[in-house]
């Protein structure tokens, strides 16, 4: 089961010893469909612009206003309504995926943790890439050369073990960080259940 979460923020436990946490917010979603598989299509609430493709599948759905975008994901439901997120309550262990943080364009210190050249005076390598080829074989730069160029916004999942579930609020607790900033959003698949 997937669900569509939005990153609140870290903190941590106040228990002996400490463990660090990240908070994430299950967002209200409405099944529209579900499909054989498995497979829901599902309307979430963000705060953005409507246009007239949305105001459409509103109307299709029978939505309210405050359901304005949409995403395929697994469910447990069998049917249109509400998504059931009771499975959250007897999770173990999630995998989350979040876009990075964007950093532009970096070069490769910033990008690869090169050392760059030396400081001394009269030295212009500075935080330079220095040499990328050879001279005979290959005669080219390989595929997949660590160099400069765009650098995060890239899909990071990493599993996270659940702390607690707060189904009246949505505010889901797990054990370390995710990727992405405070108010990003992101999906969290169950990986493991409590076993009974």
């Amino acid at each position: 089961m997937e669900f569509i979460v939005e990153k609140i923020g870290m903190s941590r436990t106040v228990s002996v010893p400490s463990l660090p946490v990240t908070l994430l917010k299950v967002l209200e979603t409405k099944v529209c469909e579900v499909a054989e598989n498995g497979q829901a299509f599902v309307a979430y609430s963000k705060g953005k612009k409507n246009n007239k493709t949305i105001d459409g599948q509103q109307k299709k759905y029978s939505l309210s206003a405050e359901f304005n975008r949409f995403a395929t994901i697994t469910v447990a439901n069998t049917e249109a309504g509400d998504l059931d997120v009771s499975g959250l309550s007897e999770a173990k262990l999630l995998k989350s995926s979040f876009n990075s943080k964007g950093r532009g364009f970096a070069g490769v210190v910033k990008r690869w943790n090169f050392a760059g050249g030396r400081a001394s005076h009269g030295h212009r390598m500075g935080r330079r890439t220095g040499s990328i080829g050879n001279a005979e074989w290959p005669g080219r730069v390989m595929r997949g050369k660590k160099m400069p160029g765009h650098y995060g916004n890239t899909k990071v999942t990493v599993k996270n073990d659940v702390v607690s579930f707060d189904a009246e609020t949505g505010i889901l607790v797990v054990k370390g960080a995710v990727s992405g900033p405070n108010g990003g959003l992101g999906r969290v698949r169950i990986a493991k259940w409590v076993m009974q």
